[in-house]
């Protein structure tokens, strides 16, 4: 399209939709040999290589023991380029750096959502789960091209993005940990704005750790760019949590004190009282330190109860809507009845282990993906980008999710998601002037084969939806009303389908 984009600051692999003319108006096949995926937990160390056939990743990191071919399957040891023993005994080292009980680092549920930069194969988020932590595992679309799709086939939370001129799609505060092991970024490039991005993402007292050579400093010029990371930091008053060989933890204030008593004129500067630090959705970064609210420095911290307590309680943020306690937990609540019901119309089609990576499609409050705490799944929460950003209560939850605006693609690959859940986002594009069509494409495109969403919207959308279900290759699975659901308009339905496994007769040929 011959956009002039500045590739010195990775402004080519963030997003760049087409006009409308350019977009496609099709469905993308399995690849050859395609199967089902592998189950959780055992997807987490193994997947059918079929279904990725991207193995130059596993030649170029051989040595370093990211992944294995062996036979129709790839194999996921564990490790990565700095954690060569495994990413199981890297976590427990960091935690045990940071003086946590039984090294453990979720700090008996005070640590739970982590933010995994430049994660390869996202083998550290893979094996964060364990420990109750989720990590947002984000890698661009870079020379280890499909690290994304190797960590979402693996059923492991992931996202295609980059660092580079725009804001994540994450509110501010959102992390307790920020995690960068080898991960190829200029930290010191325009006054440190891509290090003043994850600032503006921790929570209050909220770490970064950094495994790279610069922080053992093995030459001249490692060490220069350890004064000068230093250096930066100490003016954005981080402090060093924890230093050994590799690996280096700054903490993040937990109040606004030291911005206050620093020189005047000090870079980087604060940033502007009318900036909004939550509006993400194509908003340039800014080279500033992003203060806390006046309560965030009254409590000096979020305020957030442990893990598995915040996901039920009603998080500090809610007052920023005017929601009420009461509110919060009529939604859940709600969303309790709902998930109910939807599992009891797919319970024909599904067993413990049919589902694990889900998308809700228009989260609000997180309450869909609360309801499913029992079910050994993991949730993507979506929020539109033109209505209440609640996404930070979500985050405020222990959950995770991005900012999307569904009249356009979202960032990730392919056959990466086992259920969608559609509660009224065809009737808010359709007010937007957007194509249905183009969201059923798009649906399709990001579900798995034999994978489910959930359709909960008005009867004509329903109806529109039913007369694309032979071209899409979707099977009806339950039709209901959802008048019996309390706080429901008694027009809604729920519509259920089945993706089907299909293949081009190319995939039928290599088959043979």
């Amino acid at each position: 399209m011959r956009l002039k984009l500045d590739l010195t600051v990775m402004e080519h692999y963030e997003r760049h939709c087409p006009p409308s003319e350019r977009r496609y108006n099709c469905l993308i096949p399995p690849p050859p040999g395609y199967k089902v995926p592998i189950k959780w937990p055992e997807s987490r160390d193994e997947v059918w290589k079929a279904n990725i056939p991207h193995t130059h990743l596993a030649h170029e990191k051989s040595d370093q023991n990211w992944m294995v071919v062996k036979g129709e399957k790839i194999k996921f040891p564990g490790g990565g380029t700095h954690f060569h023993y495994g990413a199981d005994k890297y976590i427990a080292s960091i935690a045990n750096m940071l003086n946590f009980s039984n090294n453990k680092l979720n700090n008996e549920g005070r640590l739970r959502t982590v933010l995994d930069v430049g994660c390869g194969v996202a083998s550290f988020g893979a094996y964060l789960l364990s420990s109750n932590i989720i990590a947002m595992s984000l890698a661009p679309n870079d020379v280890h091209q499909n690290q994304i799709q190797f960590a979402l086939e693996r059923g492991i939370p992931a996202y295609l993005g980059v660092l580079g001129t725009k804001r994540l799609p994450y509110p501010s505060r959102s992390f307790e940990l920020a995690h960068c092991s080898r991960c190829r970024i200029d930290w010191l490039q325009r006054d440190g704005i891509l290090l003043l991005e994850l600032d503006r993402l921790l929570r209050p007292g909220g770490y970064f750790a950094y495994s790279s050579p610069e922080a053992y400093a093995q030459d001249e010029e490692d060490l220069r760019i350890w004064r000068e990371m230093s250096d930066l930091v100490g003016r954005m008053c981080w402090k060093i949590a924890a230093k050994r060989d590799q690996t280096v933890i700054w903490q993040k204030p937990l109040t606004n004190d030291c911005y206050m008593q620093r020189e005047p004129g000090t870079r980087p500067p604060l940033c502007q009282s009318d900036e909004d630090p939550d509006a993400v959705w194509k908003v340039n970064m800014e080279a500033c330190i992003t203060p806390y609210s006046d309560h965030d420095h009254r409590v000096k911290g979020s305020g957030l109860a442990p893990w598995p307590a915040r996901l039920i309680s009603p998080p500090p943020r809610l007052a920023d809507f005017g929601y009420s306690s009461e509110i919060f937990e009529k939604d859940m609540e709600l969303w309790r009845q709902r998930v109910e019901k939807y599992w009891n119309l797919l319970s024909p089609k599904i067993t413990s282990n049919t589902v694990r990576n889900v998308m809700d499609m228009k989260a609000n409050m997180g309450s869909f993906a609360a309801a499913l705490r029992d079910k050994d799944v993991w949730v993507m929460n979506v929020v539109p980008e033109d209505g209440p950003n609640t996404l930070k209560l979500i985050y405020d939850r222990g959950l995770i999710g991005s900012i999307h605006n569904w009249c356009e693609a979202y960032s990730t690959y392919p056959r990466t998601y086992d259920l969608l859940n559609a509660w009224t986002v065809f009737s808010d594009i359709e007010k937007k002037g957007c194509s249905l069509e183009d969201l059923l494409i798009e649906m399709d495109r990001i579900l798995r084969p034999t994978g489910f969403a959930i359709i909960h919207d008005k009867q004509p959308v329903i109806d529109f939806i039913k007369k694309y279900l032979p071209a899409l290759r979707w099977e009806a699975i339950a039709t209901a009303d959802s008048s019996s659901d309390s706080g429901e308009n008694g027009d809604d339905v729920v519509f259920i389908i089945q993706k089907k496994l299909w293949l081009t007769s190319e995939s039928f040929r290599d088959t043979e």
